[in-house]
């Protein structure tokens, strides 16, 4: 039944399976058209619990709270439920404090200002936002130079209450729409899932762009999740417009035993995608570093998908992971999570960019 869904789906995909592509050498666009500009910056980047400092009804988000509330027993008692060591421990006694608030906003706005000369790209596609409110303040009090217009995020079921969202400087087309994974066949863990969030932007010579921002199941819950995620997705993107170019963009937790070692990328993904990392990035490592496996993984990935028509391409020569931040990395260059304590490190994701580049 699988192949049978796989094949229908390329068949329905297949004008838009191979966008174009530009590469080294090949012709520029002109310098202008009508004006507009000819470039679109993408990212994705999962910016590793971004919370607000109070408490969210029916939401596990106690860690991050003020210490100051922490010495409740019933606090006290769910924390020590919790298994994982670190986690109970954070539960306990991190002080997620307005001021440990404001320190994370400045460490992750530092590193989205390091791209594009201090403006951030065009659009990003953001993973593990608790809320709204939240990622609103992070626009309005710390990248307002980015010109940002109102967040897109439509609050999600997941148990964190983590959310996917975007934030664009390009304006909206339609109304967004979250659209939930189907996780039938995996109940007891479907609380531990994100949906898919689409929105539709005008790109600047008027023609519409629909993004997909992701997060899929982690690594430790059975690959068969992350194959039903992709399927969600494909289906989504079957249902645009044949003429309309779309990406999907954010943390795709598909970890480099599973993009080499099983079918995944080249049933699920390959053949109605582009994978960007793939086709530019030459000596990218990839976006998050697994310490005890001691590899790299692309868990972050931009895909893209456009007719053979499309005016609006992927430039190559621009794909790259984002690094130009020093607190973003440790010394042996891989991420520096956020450390409240030793106040460094942003996120244990590096954020990744493709440029959209239009043709003549």
């Amino acid at each position: 039944m699988k192949k049978l869904f796989v094949l229908a789906l390329s068949l329905a995909l297949a004008a838009c399976s191979n966008p174009p592509i530009r590469g080294p050498g090949d012709a520029g666009p002109p310098d202008a058209v009508d004006g507009a500009q000819q470039r679109v910056s993408i990212m994705a980047f999962n910016v590793e619990n971004l919370f607000d400092t109070l408490d969210d009804p029916g939401k596990n988000d106690a860690t991050y709270r003020p210490a100051s509330t922490k010495s409740d027993p019933g606090h006290i008692a769910a924390c020590n439920l919790i298994e994982v060591d670190s986690w109970r421990e954070d539960c306990l006694y991190l002080d997620w404090s307005e001021a440990a608030l404001a320190f994370k906003f400045e460490q992750l706005a530092a590193t989205i200002l390091a791209y594009n000369d201090g403006r951030g790209p065009d659009i990003i596609a953001l993973q593990e936002v608790e809320n709204f409110g939240v990622l609103d303040r992070l626009r309005r009090d710390h990248l307002g130079q980015a010109g940002y217009g109102e967040p897109v995020l439509i609050e999600g079921t997941d148990a964190r209450g983590i959310d996917v969202a975007f934030l664009s400087r390009l304006p909206l087309r339609g109304q967004p729409v979250l659209h939930p994974l189907d996780m039938a066949s995996f109940p007891d863990r479907a609380p531990d899932t994100r949906g898919v969030l689409e929105a539709s932007f005008e790109l600047p010579d008027g023609s519409v762009l629909t993004g997909f921002s992701v997060h899929f199941p982690a690594p430790f819950h059975p690959i068969e999740m992350r194959w039903i995620a992709y399927e969600n997705l494909n289906r989504l993107r079957a249902r645009l417009p044949a003429d309309r170019p779309a990406f999907a963009a954010g943390d795709f937790n598909t970890p480099r035993r599973e993009m080499e070692g099983t079918a995944i990328m080249d049933e699920m993904v390959r053949p109605h995608w582009t994978v960007v990392h793939e086709v530019g990035c030459d000596g990218c490592k990839g976006t998050n570093y697994w310490s005890r496996g001691e590899s790299w993984s692309f868990l972050d990935m931009i895909l893209y998908s456009a007719p053979p028509t499309s005016r609006w391409a992927v430039d190559i020569d621009l794909v790259e992971v984002v690094t130009a931040y020093a607190d973003q990395l440790q010394d042996d260059g891989t991420p520096k999570r956020f450390d409240l304590d030793t106040r460094q490190g942003v996120s244990d994701h590096l954020p990744i960019v493709m440029v959209l580049e239009r043709q003549r």
